[in-house]
């Protein structure tokens, strides 16, 4: 199955001031996550920001919201977003969510595995999220991977909501994602 920009949400999951610090090639992951927030607002598709206990960990990291002027910011104190019932409507009325940011293997993962238990198609831009250690973010790819959960890439996430040289804003999009060095 393809991903569809009428049929998608972005979820960006707790990258936070806090807690960024704590995770591997935290640089590279918040390059790429604000690389895939830029596509996405660039598309229209809606994005939705989630933040873990911000009072204690901070908010989202003040690039990030930079990338998505129209996102809708939730916050939780359960790991996963599913309990900790702050997904707006509008991304649980689309069938398609795509993921990134972090946790891999703790909000990341349980998010996943609740949003594919309830039925949703599930997109894991891997090289956009991360964990404390290399081993953990593999595992949860792994678990994800195994319930369901499509794994995929940057690239792959912006040439599926394309779908075609076609697309009026292809060129637009090539130019501004593909050319020259990309984190």
């Amino acid at each position: 199955m393809l991903m569809e920009l009428e049929r998608a949400t972005l979820l960006v999951i707790d990258v936070q001031e806090k807690l960024v610090p704590a995770v591997h090639d935290a640089d590279g992951m918040i390059a790429r996550a604000r690389w895939l927030m830029q596509v996405a607002a660039d598309l229209g598709l809606p994005t939705v920001i989630s933040e873990q206990y911000p009072k204690g960990l901070g908010h989202t990291l003040p690039t990030l919201l930079e990338a998505a002027p129209g996102a809708r910011v939730v916050d939780k104190v359960h790991f996963s977003c599913v309990a900790g019932a702050c997904l707006p409507d509008s991304l649980m009325a689309r069938e398609q969510v795509i993921v990134c940011g972090m946790e891999t293997h703790v909000c990341v993962l349980q998010t996943v595995l609740e949003l594919r238990a309830a039925g949703k198609d599930v997109f894991v831009v891997a090289d956009a999220v991360a964990s404390r250690t290399l081993a953990n973010h593999e595992l949860g790819l792994a678990r994800m991977q195994g319930t369901g959960a499509q794994i995929v890439s940057r690239e792959m996430v912006l040439f599926e909501l394309l779908r075609s040289a076609s697309h009026e804003r292809f060129r637009h999009m090539s130019k501004a994602y593909l050319m020259g060095v990309q984190p």
